[in-house]
């Protein structure tokens, strides 16, 4: 892919579904970037491993460097490869994935993540997104770093026509899902340290983590 964070063409678009994914999962092995459907909103991301991917994904987006961005994983294992899943992670892993749930954990030590994809901390945002597309991408690719599909500050992108209208000259395909299921991004619980804290409010609710935790053990949210 030749595309350095805006593209000269206007992205392609093309249905989410076996064919579609298929031509993702090479834009991605590539280099390019792919819009897709979430069970949130529109996601945008890159191939974790792609030479200059995570810069290009930013100055697509204009999105500040010092902000972190999820990975997007197929199952429970991809997540323990890039982030310890600790007691309480578990709990809300178990309770919650597949689902609108954004974890930061701690990053495995042997996992090698990009200094871009975590802003310079020791901690990594997971999530598995209760949605077929994405799984199947990060299936075939490995952990996804994912972003909203929007530019930087703009409203979320909850279809392909609104992710074509911000992004549309600036990333390569768009797998068109129709309307996003979800309308507000993921929760994002930090469970890196030993009280898990809700820093963003989204798709879960604060009183549907804090009984999923008290439930399982008396454990408080910061």
């Amino acid at each position: 892919m030749k595309s350095l964070g805006r593209s000269p063409r206007r992205a392609r678009l093309l249905p989410d579904d076996a064919a579609g994914r298929a031509q993702a999962i090479e834009v991605l092995r590539a280099g390019g970037i792919v819009a897709m459907p979430t069970d949130t909103v529109y996601g945008v991301g890159v191939a974790l491993d792609a030479p200059d991917g995570l810069p290009r994904l930013f100055a697509a987006k204009d999105r500040p460097l010092d902000r972190a961005i999820v990975l997007l994983v197929a199952d429970i294992e991809q997540a323990g490869g890039v982030g310890v899943l600790s007691p309480a992670a578990r709990v809300l892993a178990d309770h919650f994935w597949p689902g609108g749930l954004t974890l930061v954990l701690e990053r495995v030590p042997a996992a090698q993540l990009p200094a871009a994809l975590t802003a310079g901390a020791t901690t990594v945002g997971v999530r598995i997104p209760d949605h077929d597309c994405a799984r199947a991408l990060a299936g075939a690719l490995g952990p996804l770093p994912v972003t909203s599909a929007n530019l930087s500050g703009q409203p979320d992108a909850r279809d392909a026509r609104e992710v074509l209208s911000q992004l549309g000259s600036r990333i390569d395909l768009v797998l068109d899902g129709g309307p996003a299921r979800g309308a507000i991004p993921s929760t994002v619980v930090d469970c890196s340290t030993g009280q898990p804290r809700v820093l963003r409010v989204g798709a879960v609710g604060s009183t549907e983590i804090a009984a999923a935790l008290d439930r399982a053990g008396g454990v408080k949210l910061a």
